[in-house]
């Protein structure tokens, strides 16, 4: 008969489970929150290498996204 998942191994699967979430999660949302910077710089050479313009290649004529917050005064702005 089966018995299921008790115990301790009941947490070793749920604990994997969130773990291998967490690994999944981390490169993909969390490692580019944390260093925006990095990112940034990787876009850029990334944009420069291949020859791309955001500008044309941006539908409907529409511009650049741009931070509406980005005011002067603001933490690390000038």
């Amino acid at each position: 008969m089966y018995k299921g998942l008790k115990g301790w191994r009941y947490g070793m699967v749920i604990g994997g489970l969130v773990g291998a979430i967490g690994a999944t999660i981390y490169p993909v949302i969390i490692h580019p929150y944390l260093y925006p910077d990095k990112w940034k710089a990787e876009s850029k050479a990334i944009r420069e290498a291949y020859d791309i313009d955001q500008e044309k290649i941006q539908p409907g004529n529409m511009k650049v996204w741009t931070d509406p917050f980005d005011r002067p005064g603001k933490p690390g702005n000038k």
